[in-house]
């Protein structure tokens, strides 16, 4: 359990960069940081539900993304102030768009496949 803890762990701290820096990659894809933000979210759940099967985190994962980005609807000013933060820029984003739902379906379809060989190989 403590090695899926810090596998997770360590996939959080190293996909946030990469995110990040996916953005300034101008022949890649917009999508591709929208894809690693999903598979960071799973890597978060990962740590939290790390006795439920790989299955429920890849639902709660996706349902997560999927909420995110369905908020980028709404239009309360408080929301719309903090999304204007980095912060909640980076947590919420902005702008609702039907390619980033793709794009995580994606990235936590990927990110399950290799937790699913990595967990395989601690068990």
């Amino acid at each position: 359990m403590k090695r899926k803890i810090l596998i997770s762990l360590i996939c959080v701290i190293v996909l946030i960069p990469i995110g990040l820096f996916s953005r300034h990659i101008s022949w890649l894809p917009k999508e591709t940081g929208d894809a690693l933000w999903a598979m960071m979210v799973f890597c978060f759940w990962r740590i939290i539900l790390v006795k439920s099967k790989l299955q429920t985190v890849a639902i709660v994962s996706l349902a997560h993304s999927f909420i995110v980005e369905f908020s980028q609807l709404l239009r309360w000013q408080w929301l719309v102030s903090f999304r204007n933060t980095f912060v909640g820029h980076m947590m919420l984003g902005q702008g609702f768009l039907w390619t980033d739902l793709v794009a995580y379906l994606t990235g936590i379809a990927v990110i399950y496949c290799i937790f699913k060989v990595f967990e395989k190989e601690l068990t």
